[in-house]
């Protein structure tokens, strides 16, 4: 049950939500990284980052530490498609705010 004024919007976006979650904040990260002028810089971190997470991520997915609900159902490499874009969203999104407070003017 969601919170009071939270709007469901796995009702609208059924098992694509989870993907169009990744898609609205990918866009952020995206947009923020391109105006901090850091995309090669993030590019880096997440690359240098996603070994561990998928390995991360397999192995809690394997052992049942969670189950993703609203996903469009789509494997690859053992975990669900949009734990990967996840993967390279939430250090691509790090990176864009700490290059938006911190970065050159």
């Amino acid at each position: 049950m969601l919170p009071l004024g939270v709007p469901d919007v796995g009702a609208v976006f059924g098992p694509y939500t989870y993907l169009a979650s990744e898609v609205a904040f990918g866009a952020l990260a995206f947009a923020l990284l391109y105006r901090a002028g850091a995309l090669r810089r993030a590019g880096v971190t997440v690359a240098a980052l996603y070994p561990v997470a998928y390995v991360w991520d397999w192995y809690t997915l394997t052992i049942g530490v969670f189950a993703i609900q609203l996903r469009t159902g789509v494997d690859f490499l053992g975990i669900p498609v949009e734990e990967h874009i996840f993967m390279v969203v939430v250090p691509a999104l790090v990176v864009a705010f700490h290059e938006t407070i911190h970065g050159q003017d």
